[in-house]
């Protein structure tokens, strides 16, 4: 594969002008890649002695499951993020991880990982960037959950997954391309399907957005940025910081 061109170097370029040595790292990152059918986990809850993968391909859901088997759904993942790095990091994973549709990911063992840290640490950096962006992306969910209505709630997320996107050239302010159903959007939303319906209904009706066929369309972004209070500064991805 072309390393250059994979989704996590081209997140990673935000933050940092990669050199030739740092992409050579990434690129044996990549070697092990592996492909996944939808509905098999990766990684289960309570797991210990696992990799990390770098997602290549496809989306990914992470979750809890609730002592009275209910789910909640953390944040979704698309291809350029780490998956489970937190989980090897703390030897025992915290959250299950499934995909939404078949997906490609290469398998990084802990050994791998610390070696590329311990070679190039300007990527240790990129990575613990980040890392630190996904942390600001929950405290926004929660804030979210526990303070926004229900379409400044969906608006908000939605411009995320769009900011996220295309940062790794498959989104814009057009629109992006999106597998979720309206029950993952319930389930990471805190909201019933039935409630997530009428939402987008109304971001439809209001000439905002509309979420149709697998295809999110931005109509009037800036309208929705504004329902939103939408402010992107959260996800540092202007510039890179470090050349």
């Amino acid at each position: 594969m072309n390393v250059k061109a994979s989704p996590l170097t081209q997140k990673l370029s935000a933050f940092v002008a990669l050199s030739e040595a740092e992409l050579a790292v990434l690129e044996r990152l990549h070697q092990r890649r592996k492909s996944f059918s939808v509905g098999r986990d990766l990684v289960h809850q309570g797991q210990s002695e696992q990799a990390a993968y770098i997602l290549a391909a496809g989306w990914v859901v992470s979750y809890k499951i609730q002592p009275d088997g209910s789910r909640q759904i953390v944040d979704f993942q698309i291809p350029g993020d780490f998956l489970g790095l937190r989980s090897v990091l703390l030897h025992t994973s915290d959250h299950g991880i499934e995909p939404i549709v078949d997906i490609e990911a290469a398998e990084v063992l802990v050994s791998d990982l610390l070696r590329a840290f311990a070679e190039t640490p300007r990527l240790a950096t990129a990575v613990l960037w980040a890392v630190s962006r996904d942390e600001a992306m929950v405290v926004e969910h929660l804030v979210g959950l526990g303070r926004r209505e229900a379409d400044a709630r969906m608006a908000h997320f939605l411009l995320e997954l769009g900011a996220r996107l295309s940062l790794v050239g498959m989104g814009s302010r057009q629109g992006y391309a999106c597998p979720l159903t309206q029950y993952h959007l319930a389930d990471a939303l805190g909201l019933s399907a039935i409630h997530v319906n009428r939402v987008l209904r109304k971001l439809r009706e209001g000439g905002l957005v509309t979420f149709q066929g697998g295809l999110v369309t931005f109509d009037d972004y800036e309208g929705l940025v504004a329902l939103a209070d939408f402010d992107p500064a959260y996800l540092d991805q202007s510039r890179p910081l470090l050349s």
